[in-house]
């Protein structure tokens, strides 16, 4: 499946931005299941300096800064992308999670996908008892990794309600288990915290995922919306599975993936200092547009 994707994030500042400094992590890059096919970025006003690097764990970095002074930022990517992901494994087929465990602390391998490298606490994921409590129940003994996860994705589904009003970038998952609401990053770090006290390595995964509006209804411009989940590793074999807490699914063809870290600090898409204003407004709007859509609508 082909997609294509307008991604538009607007700041507008109570005063004048004399100079900004950005890391913009907005471009997706090729990975197995995943070839990007076209990318551009563009910036309003535009950079005095860019600056393009791929980050330890791959994703692709663009630092900007800007020394114009400015009242509007406008940060706009058009990307296409061909997404063709193998299946994932039968969850029931998947070690036993006391093995996987084994396996991930015996790991020899420091490279950007090693396990080691998702096992402690960081930034948004600390320690956080009540979520490893609350994962023992899908981890009685013996029971295969995928399996348990699965069933752990799903009860979060179930036990927590999505309510983009109930926290912000910044609330500690604390605050977003004991209300039962959030948003998808809410239900990822909670969901990494789980999987890692119970000695299970688990990274964040953002992307986009495509919206199927009802039978009979157009999608809506702009009703897109980055998204975030959760990636665990299954074992040798098996490798790395992602996991959609949100939405209670595997990740397949309908997710398209933009960035992977320990947690939402190391892939945030937009971070940085700006001069001038503490007071700023921003909307961010997304379109994933299948192709085929495209293609159907233009005849």
């Amino acid at each position: 499946m082909i997609y294509d994707i307008h991604h538009v994030t607007t700041y507008e500042y109570g005063a004048p931005v004399r100079y900004a400094h950005c890391s913009l992590r907005l471009s997706p890059i090729d990975m197995p299941g995943q070839k990007v096919l076209a990318n551009r970025l563009i910036i309003d006003p535009k950079p005095a300096q860019m600056v393009e690097r791929v980050c330890f764990f791959g994703n692709l970095v663009s630092s900007m800064t800007i020394t114009t002074a400015h009242s509007e930022l406008v940060v706009e990517v058009d990307t296409s992308v061909d997404v063709d992901r193998d299946p994932p494994p039968d969850p029931a087929s998947t070690p036993a999670f006391e093995i996987v465990r084994e396996q991930a602390f015996d790991s020899q391998s420091l490279g950007r996908d090693s396990p080691v490298h998702f096992l402690q606490p960081s930034r948004f994921v600390p320690r956080f008892a009540p979520a490893v409590d609350y994962a023992r129940e899908s981890f009685p003994p013996g029971r295969p990794t995928l399996e348990g996860a699965a069933e752990l994705m799903r009860r979060i589904r179930a036990d927590f309600k999505y309510d983009p009003k109930a926290t912000v970038v910044s609330t500690p998952i604390s605050e977003a288990f004991e209300k039962k609401r959030g948003v998808c990053q809410d239900f990822a770090h909670i969901m990494i915290s789980a999987l890692r006290g119970l000695g299970l390595p688990a990274a964040y995964v953002s992307g986009y995922i495509r919206t199927i509006p009802p039978p009979g209804k157009k999608r809506l411009e702009g009703a897109d919306a980055m998204h975030a989940w959760v990636s665990v590793w299954c074992g040798e074999e098996a490798g790395w599975v992602d996991l959609d807490p949100t939405n209670s699914m595997m990740i397949g063809n309908d997710h398209i993936t933009l960035a992977k870290g320990r947690d939402y600090a190391d892939i945030s898409p937009v971070a940085g200092i700006i001069l001038g204003t503490k007071e700023q407004d921003v909307d961010v709007q997304v379109d994933v547009v299948p192709r085929e859509e495209l293609e159907v609508e233009a005849e």
